[in-house]
C-alpha cells in the first residue's frame, strides 16, 4: 500500500502539494527566526514560532521536517547534538543525543577474518546502524526547555510528508548517487525510486508512511520507537536486512536489540567553552569532537593578529591551527564513558600555546603531525606517532532557531552517510543511520591507543560542533554545519572570519572554504583555489586537493538594534533558507 501510494506521488505536479516557500539566505526582523537547508522546513520552524512557541519547540519542529524533505541527511533513524541558550539564565546547555554501540559490539564489530571490513561494504549493512538518538532528543529538549508537547512539534512535518515536498535538483541527485544501493532494498527503492528511477525535479514526494510514524510519536511519545512495535520492526531490520532476494549485494546483519533501544538515553553534558578575543564560545563536548577541536584551534590562533594580517597569512594560521587541533583530536578524544578524555587540558590556553609555537609565518606544517600531551604540555614538540583522521560521512544537517525572548538553539542531526545504512524501516518511512562506521574499524596506528575503537554501547566519536558565541554575557551569534569533520574546519572558518575578518555572517557563511585535518594536503573548494592567495599559500607549502562542495552552514545574530537575522548558504546544497516571523 505503501509503495503505491508513493509512487502515484511522484508522478503527480507541483501545484498538487503545498507551495514550496520561497528561499533566501539571509532573513532579518523580529519574533524570532530559523535557518536550515530547506524552506519547508524553515517554514516549519517559523510557523511554530507564530503559534507563540519557543525555539526549543521551533527546533524540533523544524529538524521533524527536515526528516521529511532531507531524508539522506537526518531522521529519526539517526542521532545529533542539541545546544541550548537560555535567556533567562544565560546559560548553555548541551544534549548528546547521539547513537550507541549494541551492548554486544567490541572492538572487533568491523573486522571480519582478521581484516577490516572495507567501508563500502560496512556503511550498507546491519553492522553500521547505532540505536537512534534523535527521538530521544527531541523528547528531552522538549522536557527541559520546551513549551509544546511532541506531537504539536512533529505537526508541520506530518503534514509535509502527508501532502508532499517538490523535488528539487538536490534530492534528485542525491537519489541517483545512491541508485544502486537503494535498489538493492525493496522498501528503499519503492520510497524513494517510484519505477525504479530517481524522481524528477519538479515533482511531489510524499510519504505516507512516515507520516503515520510521527502520528504515532505523537499520540504514544517516542516510548513507541524505543520499547513498541515500532523498536521490534527496527530490530528486525537490522538484524536481518530485508535485501531483495534478486540483488547480489551482500548485506551483513547487525547486533542491535530490543534491549539496546530500551536502555538508550540522551545525556545533559556541560558545553566546551572558551574565551577568545573577550568572547565566551560554547560547542559541544565529547563524545563530540566538535567543541574540544574549535576550541583549540581557537584557542592556538588567540595570540595571532589574525584581524590585522593579510587575507594570506590569515587563512595560512587558520590551516595550522586546524592542523595541528586534528593531531590531538585523533589520539585524545573518543566516548568519555568509556575512555578517558582530557577534555579540560585540550581546552586550556597553555597547551594551545605550546602547539602554537609549532607554526611559522614562513612555512607550513608537513602532516601527519604528531599530538601533544595536553596533561603534561611540552613547548614545540614534535615528536610521537601521528593518528590519520578517519573518514566520516558528509551528509549531516543543521538548523539554528531563536526566539522572540531570546533563546537560541543550535541543533546538528545525521544518519551519516548520503542515505545512511540505505535501508529503510519497512512500512516506516524513515532510513536507518550508519553512524558505528565512525569507529575507527581497527587502531588507526599500531602501538598506540585509539580512543575511537567500537565497544559495548559506546558512542562514536563525531566532529559535529553547534557552537553559540556570547559577547559580554549575552548572546551575539552562533553557527553550525554538516559535513563529517570539515564540520569542524567550517565552523571554525565562520568563527573566524565573523569575529577577526568582520564578515558579515551570511558571507562569512559563503566564503570559499578549505579544511585541513592533518592530512597531507587539505580539501578546498574551487572558489578557494581560484582566489590569489591560493597561489600565495602554495608558496608557503600548503597543499590542496579539490573538492566540489565543503560543508552548508547556517547561523543566526542578534544585531545591535534588537532585531534578529538568519543567515544560511548562498548556494551550497542549492542554498539554504532563513527566515523571520516579522520582518524588519
Amino acid at each position: 500500500m505503501a509503495t503505491a501510494a508513493v509512487a502515484a506521488a511522484a508522478l503527480v505536479a507541483p501545484n498538487t502539494a503545498a507551495a514550496t516557500p520561497t528561499k533566501s539566505p539571509v532573513a532579518t526582523g523580529y519574533g524570532g527566526v530559523v535557518a536550515s537547508v530547506d524552506p519547508d522546513a524553515s517554514a516549519a520552524g517559523i510557523e511554530v514560532l507564530r503559534r507563540g512557541g519557543n525555539a526549543v519547540d521551533a527546533a524540533v519542529a523544524t529538524a521533524a521536517a527536515l526528516g521529511v524533505t532531507e531524508p539522506y541527511s537526518a531522521g529519526i533513524g539517526g542521532g545529533g547534538y542539541f545546544v541550548y541558550y537560555d535567556a533567562d539564565t544565560h546559560e548553555v546547555s548541551t544534549l548528546d543525543g547521539r547513537e550507541t554501540a549494541p551492548k554486544s559490539a567490541d572492538d572487533k564489530l568491523f573486522v571480519e577474518n582478521g581484516k577490516p571490513l572495507p567501508f563500502a561494504e560496512a556503511v550498507t549493512s546491519g553492522l553500521s546502524v547505532g540505536t537512534p538518538g534523535t527521538p530521544a532528543t527531541w523528547q528531552s529538549a522538549l522536557d527541559r526547555w520546551g513549551s509544546i508537547d511532541l506531537d504539536e512539534a512533529l505537526r508541520p512535518a506530518e503534514r509535509i510528508a502527508s501532502n508532499g515536498f517538490v523535488v528539487d535538483s538536490t534530492f534528485r541527485q542525491q537519489t541517483a548517487d545512491n541508485a544502486e544501493r537503494f535498489s538493492a532494498f525493496p522498501a528503499t527503492r519503492a520510497l524513494f525510486m517510484p519505477g525504479g528511477q530517481p524522481p524528477a525535479v519538479g515533482t511531489v514526494m510524499r510519504n505516507p508512511d512516515l507520516a503515520r510514524t510521527y502520528q504515532l510519536l505523537g499520540r504514544e511519545g517516542v516510548e513507541a520507537l524505543y520499547r513498541g512495535d515500532l523498536a521490534k520492526d527496527i530490530v528486525s531490520t537490522v538484524r536481518h536486512p530485508p535485501v531483495d532476494p534478486a540483488s547480489t549485494r551482500v548485506v551483513r546483519p547487525g547486533k542491535l536489540s530490543t534491549e539496546d533501544l530500551r536502555a538508550y538515553h540522551t545525556i545533559r553534558r556541560d558545553p566546551t567553552h572558551v574565551r577568545y578575543r573577550g568572547l565566551d564560545v560554547y560547542g559541544m563536548a565529547p563524545s563530540s569532537s566538535g567543541g574540544t577541536t574549535v576550541g583549540e584551534s581557537l584557542n592556538i590562533l588567540e595570540d595571532t593578529d589574525v584581524q590585522h594580517a593579510s587575507q594570506t597569512q590569515y587563512l595560512h594560521h587558520f590551516l595550522e591551527s586546524s592542523r595541528l587541533a586534528f593531531a590531538d583530536r585523533n589520539r585524545w578524544v573518543g566516548d568519555p564513558a568509556v575512555n578517558s578524555v582530557p577534555t579540560r587540558q585540550l581546552l586550556s590556553q597553555r597547551f594551545a600555546d605550546s602547539r602554537a609555537c609549532l607554526i611559522s609565518d614562513s612555512k607550513a606544517l608537513t602532516s601527519p603531525v604528531a599530538p601533544g600531551d595536553p596533561r603534561d604540555p611540552e613547548d614545540c614538540a614534535d615528536t610521537g606517532t601521528a593518528a590519520p583522521t578517519p573518514y566520516e560521512g558528509e551528509n549531516t544537517t543543521n538548523l539554528t532557531v531563536a526566539d522572540r525572548w531570546g533563546n537560541i538553539v543550535e541543533y546538528t542531526l545525521t544518519i551519516e552517510q548520503t542515505g545512511g545504512s540505505g535501508i529503510v524501516v519497512p512500512g516506516r518511512g524513515f532510513l536507518l543511520n550508519n553512524e558505528l562506521t565512525d569507529f575507527s574499524f581497527s587502531p588507526v596506528t599500531p602501538g598506540v591507543p585509539d580512543p575511537n575503537l567500537p565497544g559495548p554501547g559506546k558512542r562514536p566519536r563525531s566532529s559535529i560542533s553547534p557552537t553559540i558565541v556570547l559577547r559580554e554575557g549575552q548572546p551575539w551569534f552562533a553557527t553550525g554545519s554538516p559535513g563529517g569533520a570539515t564540520i569542524i574546519t567550517t565552523v571554525l572558518q565562520v568563527l573566524t572570519e565573523r569575529i577577526d575578518r568582520g564578515l558579515p555572517l551570511v558571507r562569512a557563511i559563503a566564503a570559499p572554504r578549505a579544511s585541513q585535518r592533518n592530512g597531507a594536503a587539505a580539501d578546498a573548494e574551487p572558489a578557494f583555489l581560484a582566489a590569489p592567495e591560493a597561489a600565495q599559500l602554495r608558496a608557503l607549502g600548503q597543499k590542496f586537493d579539490t573538492s566540489a562542495e565543503i560543508g552548508a552552514a547556517t547561523g543566526v545574530e542578534r544585531l545591535p538594534d534588537g532585531r534578529w537575522q538568519a543567515a544560511a548558504e548562498t548556494t551550497r546544497r542549492g542554498g539554504g533558507s532563513a527566515m523571520v516571523v516579522r520582518a524588519g
